[in-house]
């Protein structure tokens, strides 16, 4: 694999393309980028700003932008762009990989919490000190794409309240919530096998949740024993069959994480999985629905550096 930091010159101006979706998340990508300029400048950094104008430019950007003297990339938005940089910087083809620097700008921000920078000016200020961590994502290998997650992938329960949240847009944020209500009264049955490590699960799911970050949506702890560089993903298994209460009684308990220690939930960590519906459909990969099951996920350990301090 190629590396971003063959190609630096030895000029001591330090330089970042910095990509910014005005349009993105909660609309603030051009109030933020304002904040953070002076961080920059205060340490004689060199941005060359980049604003998105339509679907799937930033993946375009990461994926086809030359970094020959260019320190890394930094990205002001929430999941969805980051998902969408990480996908094209990992499928380039020149396999180079390149540092990214994460400013909070979207609505979702599941990654930047764990990495507890979910404040703009302190994004700022780990980029300018330079410090970088490796990353772990997984590749997801559906029946007609592939697909790379750094958050989480998701099907059953998790990928029908998206579903059923895109018909309820004109509710706004709290659509997700409407949406997970209504699907729970609905205790839809999803038959189908779960297969990892040398064990498999044949029982009828409510949803399959795979993490590769602790928190999900608005701090949940989805996964309370997840880590973004051990080179595992959290496996969230819970069967059909609990009844609405017990659901309901689970996620009360989601943002400290000790629904895990429910009998109903089973929890595992593992480097892969295959996941076989009996009826094929969407998956929940990173906060967005994404192609058609079975699909094949297997773990690509400190795939790329963002900035930030180390986990270690």
């Amino acid at each position: 694999m190629g590396n971003w930091s063959d190609n630096l010159t030895n000029d001591p101006r330090r330089k970042f393309y910095l990509i910014v979706n005005p349009f993105g998340g909660k609309k603030q990508g051009l109030a933020i980028l304002e904040s953070i300029k002076p961080v920059f400048e205060a340490a004689f950094i060199e941005l060359e700003i980049i604003y998105t104008t339509h679907p799937r430019h930033a993946y375009e950007l990461a994926n086809t932008l030359s970094f020959s003297e260019i320190e890394g990339l930094v990205v002001i938005g929430g999941d969805g762009t980051i998902h969408e940089v990480v996908n094209g910087m990992m499928d380039r083809p020149d396999q180079a990989t390149f540092p990214l620097g994460l400013i909070p700008g979207g609505s979702g921000n599941s990654f930047l919490t764990d990495l507890e920078l979910l404040d703009p000016l302190k994004a700022a200020e780990a980029i300018v000190k330079g410090q970088r961590r490796s990353i772990d994502v997984a590749k997801v290998t559906l029946s007609d794409q592939v697909v790379f997650a750094f958050n989480i992938i998701g099907w059953g329960l998790v990928a029908d309240v998206n579903v059923r949240a895109e018909r309820f847009r004109w509710m706004g944020p709290i659509r997700y919530t409407v949406a997970s209500l209504v699907e729970l009264v609905r205790a839809k049955r999803r038959a189908g096998s779960l297969r990892f490590d040398d064990r498999e699960l044949n029982d009828p799911f409510c949803f399959v949740l795979a993490c590769n970050t602790m928190h999900t949506g608005k701090r949940m702890k989805m996964a309370p024993r997840a880590t973004l560089d051990d080179g595992l993903i959290d496996l969230v298994v819970v069967k059909h069959g609990p009844g609405i209460f017990k659901m309901l009684s689970l996620f009360s308990k989601l943002y400290d994480g000790n629904y895990i220690n429910d009998p109903a939930v089973e929890y595992y960590q593992v480097k892969g999985f295959e996941l076989n519906p009996e009826i094929a459909g969407p998956l929940n990969i990173d906060g967005e629905l994404f192609g058609i099951t079975p699909a094949q996920v297997v773990m690509k350990p400190l795939a790329f550096e963002v900035y930030g301090e180390s986990s270690v």
